[in-house]
């Protein structure tokens, strides 16, 4: 059996999994991060992989690698965390730091969103040689495209979904990015202004709405729609194969992806109207981005 060590780091915590070559999660870590100063950030990555091996029986020698996700920019080559909005490292070496630290010469890095990604493909059983789009809706909102079995990164900057102009019902023109119209932090802004209440929380939002309060009611067609016109975007794009869609809001409330394809229909041409049964909810939830990271560790 083969084992790898998954990282997944964020500006709020530090998750780490030692895991097998099929994906199961033999053990979990998670610690609090310190974004105030760059070696204190580092100390607690080394906390939380530290605490999952101490917890394991699987032997140091017996780990065939690491794989780390990292917000933001990174280069994957050089082993380099370039740029992270939320965390203190500006091209910070975390590859060759971890490498020195624990003896694991394979170390693999790459962004967050890419490692859930890879999780979310392996596990869909879909043709190999197909298109697939992971799409996570969050604190940000991007994705990641895998054609033919590897990634398609552009020039390095390939899926900002979030930078994407969608119709927006609430901005001065009627439209705006899709991160300012459908993420969580722009829900709980527009959310703010519908109810005229800067304490209300995304969740208190959902909640109302699932109790058909009207105005939530009012407020969430207009966030689907924006999401709807982002996801538009794709399937006009690429006509995947499948597109599935994940983070925080999406996980949290599965429903909208019903939602999103009744939204959807307004744009569907005849022949497209298939990719509507392409389009699933994330399978792994939030575990999608450690597992990315463990099962590209193995690889």
């Amino acid at each position: 059996m083969a084992y790898a060590l998954g990282v997944d780091i964020g500006g709020t915590k530090i998750a780490t999994v030692l895991i097998d070559q099929n994906g199961e999660i033999y053990n979990r870590s998670e610690v609090a991060s310190d974004p105030s100063d760059k070696e204190k950030m580092f100390t607690q990555v080394i906390k939380s992989i530290e605490k999952v091996l101490k917890d394991s029986q699987v032997h140091l020698n017996d780990i065939k690698g690491m794989g780390v996700g990292i917000p933001g920019k990174v280069d994957r080559e050089n082993g380099i965390a370039v740029f992270q909005n939320n965390l203190p490292w500006r091209n910070f070496p975390i590859v060759s730091r971890l490498q020195d630290y624990f003896s694991i010469k394979n170390i693999v890095i790459d962004n967050d969103v890419y490692m859930a990604t890879f999780a979310e493909w392996k596990v869909s059983n879909i043709n190999r040689l197909d298109t697939f789009v992971y799409v996570t809706v969050s604190t940000g909102i991007s994705c990641s495209i895998i054609h033919q079995g590897s990634f398609i990164r552009g020039n390095g900057f390939a899926g900002e979904l979030g930078l994407f102009p969608v119709l927006a019902k609430s901005s001065v023109n009627g439209v705006d990015n899709l991160e300012k119209s459908a993420s969580g932090p722009a829900i709980k802004k527009l959310a703010e202004k519908r109810f005229n209440n800067p304490a209300v929380t995304t969740s208190e939002f959902f909640a109302k709405y699932e109790v058909n309060d009207e105005e939530a009611k009012a407020l969430m067609n207009e966030v689907v729609e924006s999401l709807a016109h982002g996801i538009y975007s794709i399937i006009c794009l690429l006509d995947p194969h499948r597109i599935v869609l994940g983070g925080g809001v999406i996980n949290n409330n599965p429903y909208l992806v019903d939602l999103l394809k009744d939204s959807l229909k307004q744009y569907l041409i005849p022949e497209q109207q298939q990719s509507l049964e392409r389009l699933f909810t994330s399978e792994l939830k939030g575990d999608s981005g450690i597992i990315g990271a463990g099962l590209k560790g193995i690889e």
